[in-house]
Order: structure tokens, then C-alpha cells, then sequence
């Protein structure tokens, strides 16, 4: 488990056209997907394995532990 915060590309990436959505958690970790950058703002909890979240859900970044 890293524990460390990972903004993912298509957030920090300014020419990307819209927020990153639809999580699927494929790792024996548990993740939770934040819907902004650095960790920040409301959040939603992925199981290990199985978890995943809707179209509707978007997020800027990740953790995992």
C-alpha cells in the first residue's frame, strides 16, 4: 500500500476535454477516487477487485491503501 496521492492524467493534463469517470478498482487494495486533484474534495470508496463507480461519477485523483 503506498498511500500516496496520484492525480490522474486526465486532470492533470490542461488540453484534456474532460474529468476522468467510471473507476473500476482491479487491484487487492482498496481506493479511494477523490473528484478533485491532490486528494481533495468529496470522495467515494472501491472495493479490492470488484469496485467500481457509474459515468456519472468523475475524479481527479486516487489513492490506494
Amino acid at each position: 500500500m503506498s498511500r500516496e496521492c496520484i492525480t490522474l492524467p486526465e486532470v492533470a493534463d490542461p488540453g484534456a476535454s474532460s474529468p476522468a469517470h467510471s473507476p473500476r478498482n482491479r487491484t487487492t487494495s482498496t481506493a479511494t477516487v477523490f473528484t478533485e486533484p491532490g486528494c481533495e474534495g468529496d470522495f467515494f470508496t472501491l472495493r479490492p477487485v470488484t469496485g467500481h463507480g457509474s459515468a456519472r461519477l468523475q475524479l481527479g485523483s486516487v489513492v490506494f491503501g
